[in-house]
């Protein structure tokens, strides 16, 4: 992400002419139809069709939605989704706007309309499954939108929330250099785009799969700056709801994370609990930013499945303790 944000700065320097124009976010609709799930897809009160996946267990004990990163998309659930489909739990995934074969590719939404989106998904699911506790599980920018929507007038009724590197550097936690290179980036050449390729940073030990997702044509590679400025917009507020979230947390965080800094996570940690949240936190000492599929991701999936069954229990991998994570560990 920091790297990214030099990048905004050079594609704005270099694509002065487009001087007064300012972050664009795609067109959505008014409030139109009562949401549904129609087949494979939710489609919304502005009848904007999500694409949706479902990794159904035979007898489910819990349900899991899960919520993906940056530029990635639903398919980002596979790999744990058919893990915890084979241990009881039933986990759905949907494609948010401007991801994936969602709407407004490429384009940035609005972390309200977004946060509505993953309302409107909660309430489906907990229709689909009545009597089963809901789980939310966000993924990067995933976990930004889950706080985020904690934020809203109606805030969603689940029974716990997992955050897996949630995205929550936002303008605060930023230095000014890489405030004024998006603001400058994102208002000069919002329609320019950046890519992350050859910068250098590893966002998991898991090769083969990352691999995967460059052969994947629906995971973006080039993103405009506009869409960057929102998703700082994003984590900003994710980071503001911190001490809003009303139901169990599980925080989440890999000691060798190169894409969230690691002194905004332990902050959220910090507001969570000086707010009541019933938050457990763990570091993963070999963990990365895809903690989810990364090659330890099993010790991950299973510390999630224990937490599921009772949040008091220590997770069985042992990352609550978080001594390799410093700033965490500090976090009070």
């Amino acid at each position: 992400m920091r790297r990214l944000l030099r990048l905004a700065l050079g594609a704005a320097l270099v694509a002065m002419v487009n001087i007064g124009c300012a972050p664009r976010l795609m067109a959505t609709g008014d409030p139109a139809f009562a949401p549904r799930i129609e087949g494979r897809s939710v489609v919304t009160s502005d009848g904007a069709r999500l694409p949706l996946r479902v990794w159904q267990a035979a007898a489910p004990r819990a349900v899991i939605i899960g919520v993906h990163g940056f530029n990635d998309y639903s398919n980002a659930f596979d790999m744990p989704g058919q893990w915890f489909a084979d241990h009881g739990v039933t986990v759905y995934a949907f494609d948010q706007r401007g991801f994936g074969e969602a709407p407004g590719r490429g384009l940035w939404a609005g972390d309200t309309r977004m946060a509505d989106d993953l309302g409107a998904v909660v309430a489906l699911v907990r229709g689909e499954h009545p009597g089963l506790p809901v789980y939310l599980l966000g993924e990067s920018m995933g976990g930004g939108v889950v706080m985020r929507a904690f934020s809203l007038p109606d805030r969603p009724r689940v029974d716990g929330v997992i955050l897996a590197a949630p995205a929550v550097w936002g303008w605060r936690s930023m230095n000014s250099f890489y405030e004024v290179a998006l603001w400058t980036g994102a208002h000069l050449a919002p329609g320019a785009t950046v890519s992350g390729r050859g910068l250098g940073f590893r966002a998991s030990d898991n090769v083969e799969m990352l691999r995967a997702l460059g052969r994947d044509p629906l995971v973006i590679k080039e993103t405009q700056i506009g869409t960057i400025y929102g998703l700082v917009n994003l984590m900003d507020a994710a980071a503001i709801s911190a001490g809003r979230i009303n139901v169990p947390v599980l925080l989440l965080y890999g000691a060798h994370d190169e894409i969230v800094p690691q002194p905004p996570v332990a902050e959220a940690l910090a507001e969570m609990r000086r707010a009541g949240v019933d938050v457990a936190a763990a570091c993963y000492p070999n963990g990365y930013h895809m903690l989810l599929r990364d090659l330890e991701r099993k010790a991950v999936w299973n510390d999630i499945a224990s937490w599921l069954a009772d949040p008091r229990a220590p997770l069985p991998s042992g990352a609550q303790d978080l001594t390799p994570c410093p700033s965490m560990s500090a976090a009070r």
